[in-house]
């Protein structure tokens, strides 16, 4: 989660006041004060400002990324991508901004900060999870959902379905019939907060899974022998640089085909590979890769 507001160093005007607050790692760029939160915390406001000045701040808040899967896993779901940016600011930012900002008041927000889902394994079967909710003040977004795993030859969904989150995991692989990756933007924000899982199967003799859904892109569909990448995240300048956040995991390809393993999306997606699934980049959000073993952890 992160916080921007216009501060005291910006030019007096007569009567104007500014936001202010401590909470979280405090940097200063230009006017404004950047509170970076990565772990559950307060940010703490003294000071409400005034319309002359400031009153609201600016505010990004990134989900944790679900699990990547096991045993034909598929790449794991970004975290959900919210941004609200304040008519008092000067930064760009993400094209899912809202062009508003967060009002507040002299007293203690909370910040909650999800941890990322667990990535699944096959033997001994581990169930790949969901990645946790970030909440700042009226903004919480969705966990990432969890990658599908292991479906059987029949189409049928074996150990894991994928799950529904801020983006939804990709489908488990399969040589049966299309299964299909886990709806994202879940539950419904506007702007919309990521994007669907990719799906698998459909094809004969293929069992390549499905990439989990990034803030921009969805995950890509398997498509024998190649399963899917990650989608890709989206960029925000509210720290001060771009930085890109949740982007979806890779799905796992065919054991024949080592190279036909998916890459993790822009902003933190991890790929997969034949050892295990690589895990979300931590604070970002992203998803975590798929494996035929042991899927990685989603990014908190």
């Amino acid at each position: 989660v992160t916080v921007t507001s216009a501060n005291e160093t910006a030019p007096v005007i007569c009567g104007a006041r500014f936001v202010t607050a401590t909470g979280g790692t405090v940097t200063t760029c230009g006017n404004f004060k950047i509170h970076t939160f990565n772990s559950d915390a307060n940010f703490v406001v003294s000071c409400a400002g005034n319309n002359i000045g400031s009153n609201d701040v600016s505010v990004t808040v990134v989900a944790a990324g679900g699990g990547g899967g096991g045993y034909g896993g598929a790449g794991g779901g970004a975290g959900g991508f919210r941004e609200n940016k304040s008519t008092f600011d000067s930064y760009t930012a993400s094209p899912l901004a809202s062009a508003t900002g967060i009002p507040v008041t002299a007293q203690t927000y909370p910040v909650t900060i999800g941890g990322g889902g667990v990535g699944g394994r096959y033997s001994p079967h581990i169930s790949p999870t969901a990645g946790n909710n970030s909440v700042f003040s009226t903004v919480t977004s969705a966990g990432g959902g969890r990658a599908g795993s292991g479906n059987s030859n029949d189409g049928s969904t074996g150990y894991e379905s994928a799950g529904n989150g801020g983006s939804g995991g990709g489908a488990g692989g399969t040589s049966g019939p299309t299964v299909n990756g886990g709806t994202g933007n879940t539950p419904p924000v506007s702007p919309p907060q990521g994007n669907n899982g990719g799906n698998a199967g459909g094809t004969p003799g293929t069992s390549s899974a499905g990439g989990g859904g990034g803030a921009s892109a969805v995950g890509s569909n398997a498509t024998a022998p190649a399963a899917g990448n990650g989608g890709a995240g989206i960029s925000t300048s509210i720290t001060g640089s771009s930085v890109a956040r949740s982007g979806g995991g890779g799905g796992a390809g065919l054991d024949s085909h080592p190279t036909s393993h998916g890459t993790g999306g822009t902003g933190g997606g991890g790929g997969a590979s034949n050892s295990s699934g690589t895990a979300g980049t931590t604070n970002t959000g992203g998803g975590g890769g798929g494996q035929y073993s042991t899927g990685g952890s989603g990014g908190a």
